[in-house]
């Protein structure tokens, strides 16, 4: 056995930053596996079943939410909390997570996150009562801010570099089945057994993963990460994203003007405006402000915010309304959104690599109005509608604009900050699609008067829904119109002067890059 030294062992991740190889005993080193061996396909199957942990109970929860509404007797906000205590957490400590595992350890922090989640998940499924049932969402949404961005950089960190972005392809397409199995079977459990298998099964997919990551992922941390991780900000986030969401949510019950929605709203705004603070002065922020410097990243981010908060207020409504207003079973509600999916799978990579030919701007800009017209194809939905005849013209329509929009919206994120700073952007853009999510799920069924027992009175919730529609659509269209004012398209590369008859020079090489999405995460450049 030969001996190396320490800068040859070292590995770059994508970004540009030193990883540590993996300890002894491992089934690879880091930086050298290779997709088509045995040690990738482990690496693979630990860093897709985490994140699909995390994915599909994001999912099926809306499917489970009638149920859960009717086995504690609660209102529509206990519904909204459901889904938005575990956003909240996720949406204000993602980009944490990410620090946490550079720092300490990515497999390490993944594994942390993976057993949390599943901690959580058990408490979920236990639940005596719809308090503690939210309180343990929000403990699943730490969780999941500490495996989601792991699954990934264990990816980015493992693979050799000329096998990242098949790698990555893998897990973008894996992730995009376990997506769509995940509303089928969370439909499943709550129709056969109980919303509380939602949760429950969890727990022993966990162990499993936590088992394939111990042994076949090599451990990986970036040496260039120093200084204080930014508890103050991640603390500010998570304080303000909740004190504004509880306004929001109380509004319909106790007033705009009781002092329970001013305090709370005044807190939330008060926090989110010192985390902005306390980011322009710190050393090592969690969201580097300095980024939205670029005029580019800051447009997309706000395309990102659009859009999103459109997809998830609609989401969020849609699997009630097809249950308690059309009749559907949470079978049949869950797999109603599958050709969705299906046509991210079929679309999304061919649509990516056309923008990156035309540029971003004009799929940013269509994506979002033919999403806009699927959501008011929505309309349909109502009491007594058809699958074939009412649901799926809208969600194929959806679908097909979503495969238009994901790509280069995520594309445009990345190419505005460069490749070191790759990572950074793409969780900053994770984080505010999902704190868009998260607004929307809190002041969509406010604007709309979805309070109280809603649920259980098909005309007022089909009645809200439709309000909802519109207002979602408005969201959208308002987001092709950003993107089609704000988006820049890249240069044309400029025309090749030949050189002097004296001068041997050759012209430098010119990067010829091909989206892998979706969702797009990185990207494999060619040199020629």
């Amino acid at each position: 056995m030969f001996s190396m030294s320490r800068a040859a062992r070292r590995k770059t991740d994508e970004a540009g930053r030193p990883g540590v190889p993996g300890k002894p005993g491992g089934s690879g080193t880091a930086g050298e596996i290779r997709v088509r061996s045995a040690a990738g396909r482990w690496v693979l199957v630990a860093s897709v079943l985490g994140s699909a942990l995390a994915g599909i109970d994001a999912t099926v929860v809306n499917i489970a939410l009638p149920a859960i509404g009717r086995d504690f007797g609660a209102g529509f906000g206990t519904l909204q909390w459901a889904v938005t205590a575990y956003t909240v957490a996720l949406a204000s400590l993602i980009l944490l997570g990410g620090a946490l595992g550079d720092r300490y350890g990515r497999r390490r922090v993944f594994n942390v996150g993976v057993l949390w989640f599943a901690a959580a998940s058990l408490l979920c499924g236990l639940a005596p009562s719809a308090g503690l049932l939210l309180a343990a969402r929000a403990l699943q949404g730490v969780g999941g801010a500490l495996l989601m961005p792991g699954s990934l950089a264990m990816i980015q960190a493992s693979f050799h570099p000329e096998d990242r972005a098949r790698a990555i392809g893998s897990w973008s397409a894996f992730g995009g089945v376990a997506t769509a199995i995940g509303p089928f079977l969370g439909g499943w459990l709550v129709q056969a057994a109980s919303w509380r298998w939602v949760f429950l099964i969890n727990a022993p997919l966990a162990v499993a993963v936590v088992l394939i990551a111990r042994r076949h992922v090599p451990e990986t941390r970036d040496p260039a990460a120093t200084g204080r991780i930014d508890v103050l900000g991640a603390a500010l986030s998570c304080l303000g994203l909740a004190g504004v969401t509880y306004a929001i949510i109380a509004a319909p019950e106790h007033g705009a003007g009781s002092p329970t929605v001013l305090v709370s709203g005044a807190l939330g705004i008060a926090a989110l405006a010192g985390f902005l603070v306390a980011e322009a002065r710190q050393e090592h922020p969690m969201l580097p402000l300095s980024m939205f410097a670029s005029r580019q990243f800051s447009a997309a981010n706000g395309v990102t915010f659009a859009v999103y908060g459109a997809f998830g207020g609609v989401f969020f409504l849609l699997a009630v309304q097809l249950q308690v207003v059309s009749g559907f079973s949470p079978i049949a509600a869950g797999t109603a959104m599958l050709p969705i999916t299906i046509m991210m799978l079929l679309l999304s990579a061919r649509f990516g690599r056309l923008s990156q030919r035309i540029g971003p701007r004009l799929p940013m800009t269509v994506g979002p109005l033919i999403c806009a017209a699927a959501i008011l194809l929505m309309f349909r939905v109502g009491p007594g509608a058809d699958y074939l005849r009412d649901v799926l013209p809208a969600v194929v329509v959806l679908g097909f604009g979503l495969a238009v929009l994901v790509a280069p919206l995520t594309a445009t994120v990345l190419d505005a900050v460069g490749a070191e700073h790759a990572g950074v952007a793409s969780g900053v853009n994770n984080a505010v699609a999902r704190a868009a999510g998260l607004i929307a799920v809190a002041a969509l069924p406010a604007v709309t008067g979805l309070s109280g027992d809603s649920y259980d009175d098909p005309a007022a919730f089909s009645h809200g829904f439709h309000q909802s529609l519109v207002i979602a659509a408005a969201l959208l269209v308002a987001g092709a119109a950003l993107a089609a004012l704000t988006i820049r398209n890249p240069s044309a590369p400029p025309a090749e002067v030949p050189a002097a008859p004296q001068e041997e020079e050759q012209p430098a090489p010119r990067m010829h890059c091909a989206v892998d999405g979706p969702p797009l995460t990185a990207r494999k450049c060619n040199i020629g």
